[in-house]
């Protein structure tokens, strides 16, 4: 399992609002870009996502900026990247494609489907003929169960921890971001 950037990035926007000397101070998109060497562009998106999430408060205006909403130890890290990771399917057979284009997400609280391949057919004009799906073996695997239970143990591992308890070494952390 690998965590997209998008989850790496949104993680350290939120180490580096929590170090802050001062909680109620503000920062901007341009101090964490520069603090990481990362895309403000990039980081954009990902603080606007987290200020929609409930975790950053955004302060418009000349002197405006943001900062945490709620105070590190009330930032769950399997909950944060439950909601900000786009893919947790780690095998095509995790995730079913919906017509429009989506996926579907969201099984025993992770955000996959282990989806049922059973043939499905499309009619093109009269004939009606199977559509490839996925591995062949699918029906049967039982890979696909195993890495589900693989899964399911990152989350976990994940849901045991919050922002605080990744921040002992504060001072260590604020030296290095500033």
């Amino acid at each position: 399992m690998r965590l997209t950037n998008y989850s790496d990035y949104a993680l350290r926007s939120l180490i580096y609002l929590a170090v802050k000397p001062d909680q109620h101070s503000l920062a901007n998109i341009s101090d964490i870009a520069n603090s990481y060497n990362i895309s403000k562009s990039h980081l954009t998106k990902i603080i606007h996502q987290l200020g929609q999430l409930g975790y950053i408060d955004s302060v418009r205006g000349k002197n405006g900026g943001i900062r945490l909403a709620c105070a590190p130890k009330d930032i769950n890290l399997g909950v944060l990247i439950k909601q900000i990771e786009p893919d947790f399917a780690l095998v095509e057979c995790f995730a079913t494609h919906l017509p429009n284009g989506e996926r579907q997400a969201h099984a025993k609280g992770l955000p996959i489907t282990l989806i049922d391949e059973s043939a499905p057919t499309s009619k093109v004009g009269c004939v009606i003929s199977p559509v490839k799906v996925g591995c062949v073996i699918s029906p049967v695997c039982q890979l696909k169960g195993v890495f589900f239970e693989a899964l399911t143990a990152f989350i976990a591992v994940l849901e045991r921890y919050t922002l605080a308890d990744v921040m002992n070494n504060e001072a260590e952390l604020a030296a290095l971001l500033s």
